[in-house]
């Protein structure tokens, strides 16, 4: 057993903190358990996320319903007697005001239940009473268990066992921190770790890929990561996969840490070995410049003048304080943590209109951000399952609840509270959505027989954020720069994803306590972020990397997504290369040695080789002839989407053709047939057809087109098959054909039969008749 697990105060009462009385015969004693330190923690999780607001990390039940395993450890109590208990928790329902509190749990002394449940008071962190044991001095060597009595979420800080019957342990800020030191006999002073060239907080996609490309190039790098696994949402805790696209113009060699790091399909709210946590870990620890911190959480920053000079990391388990010098510093956290404990510029929230000229930035400025999503999945059963009523959860009815099996990334809550100072409010939200949905469709839904052998198999704790604190650079990436194409000379990583904003639904039915969302994209086309958005402003040797870079709330639509942002990281360690090759600033890379940096982006530090471009489409050699694509003036009707924002409808008939570029096709839904339909407002003579399908990412080019097919045109009263356009087992993504011309003011194909059951199509070309000598086909 370790100090951090127990530690034994021995004083006078005199001595002992809060003591007011007059010194008694036999000393006061005052032990204090951590519980994430104990020795065992069965089916509690250890929650980290809000640390730095309630001041430490706890231990939480997470059972879906069902209690977990008791956490236990060993205690040794330094003389028998009455000891008064006092448990750091808290109701985490009471935000709500809602009836029998779900986080209740026991504390066990010796197997025996102290009187008192927990988790049953207070709004906020407090030490709950929760009476006396008495302890003989035969069983003062004993157990200490935490019994989770429900399985939703009920969460344990701290206990204390104290002889001193005035003893009320400090609970706000510093004085709580130097007195939990003080008990669990740590140091002051920290112990030294570096000096590093590059310290990285924050180990998601950007800070993994920024630690390992500074790394490659002779940096010597700490990264530094809260969790026990890395890649932030992309890891097995969050469950969100990497979106955006790598190796392309102007420098085609980024991406490829990216490469290496992350599973290329992995989807969102999948199982966890999808997200291979290993993966991410191999690579990191494969590199002989780094070193890695897991489990250890970044809370203080030592400046001079405008230099970050070191920062302080607490272990998670153990308490103990470590500080990492350094000469530069990366803040790869999300949140900006480390840029505002250094006292960086930053903003939060949507920017007014007519301070950024953007057209889709609000009239007047707030703090509404984009969401944290709280996603899940069920299984099913061979047997009937149950599943607890949840009164204290969201209420739901016949007309509002979610018809729902799993839940992805529109799971989305928070829009309007801060995510960083209520972040466990924001997450315990999702949850009470989660299980109240989960609970009405099990229990009183229309349609609980299709519940009925199903059951809650996973439900992330770990809240997936989108938006925080965006730390500001020498450049602010605006809307405007984005469509309007600016050139700027230190153009770097390419974004390609939507200019994607979410926004709250179901506003009029949960008015402030909305918990899913709805995605607007607005296309663009690849666009190169400049280098200054990757640097503070005001920090002179701080870097930044992932979804706290210098954007506004509307530029952050496309940035975010963790390929483009790992690419960012990529960039960011070359940048620390150069900056410890000339003793620079980040600032200084692009006054002095800007040349420097697009040599190391155009030769990047993968290890894989850069792939090549797809070859473009094999178009007919008839194409050169057949004149106007007539599709382009027709309009588009489809049987179904599978993702109408991402993939719409528009896309089958606006010209683009890319064999590398999912975001340009349509997508049907799963129902069979999946039909198109071309209509103009008068007849057309139709001759031939051209249609690119299937989806990029082919060994040699893009896979699974449509495979069984007929085009058909209406004669005036029904849909007749066009002769010779019937087509089965198709291996082709770039398919056309010629037939006899028909006359009709509607065209349409027919699909019966795609991998996954979802047409995926590029382009959908109509063209007149068309004469020449080779194959129609």
């Amino acid at each position: 057993m370790t100090k951090r697990h127990v530690l034994v105060a021995l004083a006078a009462a005199a001595l002992v903190l809060g003591a007011n009385s007059a010194l008694s015969a036999a000393p006061n004693h005052t032990l204090l358990l951590e519980t994430e330190g104990f020795d065992e923690l069965g089916g509690w999780v250890i929650d980290t996320q809000v640390m730095d607001q309630m001041g430490s990390p706890y231990l939480m039940a997470h059972g879906m319903g069902r209690p977990v395993a008791d956490a236990t450890t060993k205690v040794a109590f330094p003389a028998a007697g009455t000891y008064r208990v006092l448990v750091r928790t808290r109701d985490w329902t009471a935000p709500w005001n809602v009836p029998n509190p779900p986080g209740r749990f026991e504390v066990h002394v010796g197997g025996k239940a102290l009187a008192t449940v927990f988790g049953t008071k207070g709004l906020a962190w407090h030490w709950q009473d929760g009476g006396t044991v008495e302890i003989a001095d035969s069983a003062r060597n004993t157990t200490v268990a935490l019994r989770d009595l429900t399985g939703f979420n009920g969460r344990c800080d701290a206990i204390v066992f104290t002889s001193d019957p005035a003893f009320v342990p400090p609970n706000e800020g510093e004085a709580m921190a130097r007195w939990r030191r003080d008990k669990l006999g740590l140091s002051d002073k920290p112990e030294e770790a570096g000096p590093f060239d590059l310290v990285v907080v924050g180990g998601g996609a950007a800070g993994t890929c920024a630690a390992v490309a500074a790394a490659r190039l002779g940096v010597s790098v700490a990264l530094i990561q809260d969790r026990p696994v890395l890649g932030g949402n992309n890891s097995s805790e969050v469950r969100v996969h990497l979106q955006g696209r790598i190796h392309l113009p102007p420098y085609p060699a980024l991406g490829g840490v990216v490469r290496e790091l992350g599973p290329q399909g992995a989807g969102n709210a999948q199982p966890p070995e999808k997200y291979e946590d290993q993966r991410k870990l191999d690579l990191v620890r494969a590199e002989p410049n780094l070193k890695l911190f897991l489990n250890t959480r970044v809370n203080a920053a030592q400046m001079k003048d405008k230099r970050i000079v070191a920062v302080l990391g607490q272990d998670i388990r153990t308490g103990r304080r470590t500080r990492f010098a350094g000469k530069l510093f990366a803040d790869c956290t999300g949140d900006g943590n480390l840029g505002f404990l250094a006292g960086a510029d930053y903003r939060y929230g949507r920017e007014k209109q007519a301070e950024t000229g953007e057209e889709l930035a609000p009239k007047e400025a707030d703090r509404m951000v984009m969401g944290t999503s709280v996603q899940w999945y069920s299984k099913e059963t061979k047997e009937q399952t149950s599943f607890p009523e949840t009164p204290w959860a969201i209420q739901f009815t016949d007309k509002n609840y979610q018809r729902a099996t799993h839940g992805e990334w529109n799971w989305e809550t928070g829009f309007r509270l801060d995510q960083i100072e209520q972040a466990e409010w924001v997450r315990d939200h999702g949850l009470r959505a989660v299980f109240g949905n989960w609970a009405f469709q099990k229990n009183h839904a229309p349609d609980k027989d299709k519940y009925a052998k199903r059951e809650l198999d996973w439900v992330a704790y770990i809240g997936g954020k989108r938006e925080s604190r965006r730390l500001l650079g020498d450049v602010i990436l605006r809307q405007q720069d984005i469509q309007g194409r600016k050139e700027f000379p230190d153009a770097s990583v390419t974004t390609t994803w939507t200019i994607d904003l979410h926004y709250p639904i179901q506003s009029d039915q949960f008015p402030d306590i909305e918990f899913r969302s709805r995605a607007v994209h607005l296309k663009i086309e690849p666009y190169a972020i400049p280098y200054r958005c990757f640097y503070s402003r005001n920090i002179d040797n701080l870097f930044m990397a992932g979804r706290n870079i210098s954007v506004t709330h509307v530029a952050l639509g496309t940035v975010r997504v963790m390929r483009t942002l790992g690419m960012v990281g990529e960039v960011v360690g070359m940048a620390a290369s150069i900056c410890k090759r000339h003793d620079s600033s980040p600032r200084q890379v692009y006054s002095d040695h800007l040349v420097e940096l697009k040599e190391l982006m155009l030769k990047g530090v993968g290890k894989l080789p850069v792939p090549q471009p797809p070859a473009p489409p094999a178009a007919p050699k008839w194409l050169q002839a057949a004149g106007a694509n007539l599709a382009r003036s027709a309009k588009v009707t489809v049987s179904g989407n599978y993702k109408a924002a991402q993939n719409p409808a528009s896309n089958i008939n606006d010209g683009r053709v890319s064999y590398s570029d999912n975001a340009l096709r349509w997508v049907s839904d799963e129902k069979s047939p999946a039909t198109v339909e071309l209509a103009w407002d008068a007849p057309q003579k139709i001759g031939a057809v051209r249609i690119v399908s299937g989806q990029a990412g082919g060994k040699d080019g893009p896979r699974t087109p449509i495979t069984d097919f007929v085009l058909q045109y209406y004669d005036g009263k029904d849909y007749r098959d066009i002769e010779g356009t019937k087509t089965a087992e198709n291996a082709s993504p770039d398919w056309s054909t010629r037939f006899p011309a028909v006359t009709t003011d509607r065209l349409r194909l027919v699909v019966t039969k795609t991998p996954g059951d979802l047409a995926r199509i590029w382009e959908f070309e109509v063209y007149g008749p068309v004469v020449g000598r080779e194959s129609p086909k």
